[in-house]
C-alpha cells in the first residue's frame, strides 16, 4: 500500500514538473529541405519542446480598458490667459459662431504648444426646466465640454491631450440671480498643465 502511493506520488510529481515543457509545444511551419536525389524538395516538420520568454521582452502596458478611470486632478492644471473661456446659450451646447474665432486662436495655442495638456470644464447656471436640474446641468456642462473638445480635434490638437469635465451648476463664476450672470456661468474653461 505504501509503495502503492509512493508510486502516484511520483507521478503526481513528475507530471506537474514535465507538463510546463510541453505546454505550448506546436509544430513549426513546415520547413523545405533539397532532396539528394530528385532535387524536389520535401517537406519536414519540427516541434518546439520548450519556450521560454526572452529575458530582454518589453512588459505589456494593460489595455486602455483595463486602466483605472478616475477624475483629473484639476488642481494640477492651472489657466493660461491666452485661452479664453467660451459661452453658451441657454439650455444649449452648441458652439455660437461668435466663439469660433476663440476656440480657433485656442486650437492654435495648443498646436503650438505640443507640451501641454488641456483640460476642459464644462458649466452651466443654476437653471433647468426639469425638477432635477442638477443632474441635467452635469449632463449639460459635459456636452459643453464634449463640444469643445470635438471642435479643437477637428483643428489639429491630439485627442490624447485633451481631458473633458463637467461642473454643472456646482462652480459658477458669478452669483447674482440676473440673466447677465447666468451668461456668464454658461462656460467652458480652458486649463492647462505640462505632460
Amino acid at each position: 500500500m505504501v509503495l502503492r502511493r509512493f508510486r502516484i506520488w511520483n507521478v503526481a510529481i513528475g507530471a506537474l514538473t514535465s507538463g510546463p515543457l510541453f505546454v505550448g509545444c506546436s509544430a513549426a511551419s513546415e520547413q523545405l529541405t533539397p532532396s539528394a536525389s530528385a532535387g524536389a524538395a520535401s517537406p519536414r516538420s519540427s516541434f518546439i519542446f520548450a519556450q521560454s520568454q526572452s529575458a530582454t521582452a518589453a512588459p505589456v502596458p494593460p489595455a486602455a480598458s483595463d486602466r483605472p478611470i478616475g477624475l483629473p486632478r484639476a488642481r494640477d492644471y492651472e489657466p493660461n490667459p491666452v485661452l479664453r473661456d467660451i459661452y453658451f446659450d441657454f439650455g444649449k451646447a452648441v458652439i455660437r459662431p461668435d466663439d469660433v474665432k476663440i476656440l480657433d486662436a485656442n486650437a492654435a495655442w495648443l498646436r503650438a504648444h505640443p507640451d501641454y495638456l488641456v483640460l476642459i470644464e464644462g458649466h452651466s447656471d443654476s437653471r433647468a426646466a426639469t425638477d432635477t436640474k442638477n443632474e441635467f446641468n452635469m449632463d449639460l456642462g459635459e456636452r459643453r465640454a464634449q463640444a469643445v473638445k470635438d471642435h479643437l480635434i477637428a483643428h489639429g490638437v491630439e485627442p490624447n491631450r485633451i481631458t473633458i469635465l463637467s461642473y454643472g451648476q456646482e462652480r459658477p463664476q458669478c452669483q447674482e440671480q440676473s440673466e447677465r450672470c447666468w451668461s456668464q456661468n454658461r462656460r467652458s474653461r480652458f486649463l492647462v498643465k505640462p505632460r
